[in-house]
């Protein structure tokens, strides 16, 4: 199983909002790729505010 990372997080939401807007989704898939995109959004969100506290305790180790 592939580990999930930023980068391939935010190109699978690309991938789901391009289908969503080209029309791409048919009404069964509909709700399970919103809740695939709430799960990647919520991953995005959350490895953000981890990596920006990570670099404040950096910094301020290094007393910048």
């Amino acid at each position: 199983m592939e580990t999930l990372t930023y980068e391939s997080a935010v190109k699978e939401l690309e991938a789901i909002l391009s289908e969503l807007k080209d029309n791409q989704v048919t009404i069964d898939d509909l709700a399970v790729k919103v809740e695939r995109a709430s799960t990647l959004i919520v991953f995005c969100k959350e490895k953000l505010s981890n990596t920006e506290l990570k670099v404040e305790n950096i910094i301020e180790k290094l007393g910048l």
